[in-house]
């Protein structure tokens, strides 16, 4: 498996906020990049095994409880904040062995959970 390429896990998600967004993902070694133009106040996806632990990135920085177990990863934050919008930012470092393959299923929310 080739890391530390940017690879697309998806080309569009369409996602439930309040309005309809976009949310790009990529996969860059172990790092899970997202752009959107909304902040996202929690996500969730599910896995095939290859996740081995999950934290750091913006969602560590913007106070999400962030964990994992044998099939999803979930971040949300008790405190109510919201990971930022922006281009390219990596959302969360997932240990494993992680490639496009073994990430499904993602559902993002908006602040007050649409």
């Amino acid at each position: 498996m080739i890391k530390n390429i940017t690879i697309t896990i998806l080309a569009i998600l369409t996602c439930s906020f309040i309005y309809t967004q976009d949310i790009i993902l990529s996969l860059d070694g172990n790092d899970l990049n997202y752009s959107t133009d909304t902040p996202v106040a929690g996500f969730q996806f599910n896995h095939n095994g290859c996740v081995a632990g999950a934290g750091g990135g913006e969602a560590a920085a913007n106070g999400f409880t962030t964990s994992y177990s044998g099939s999803t990863v979930l971040g949300f934050s008790f405190s109510g904040s919201t990971v930022p919008a922006g281009e390219n930012l990596t959302l969360v470092v997932l240990e494993g062995d992680v490639s496009q393959d073994c990430l499904s299923a993602f559902v993002f929310s908006g602040s007050g959970g649409e």
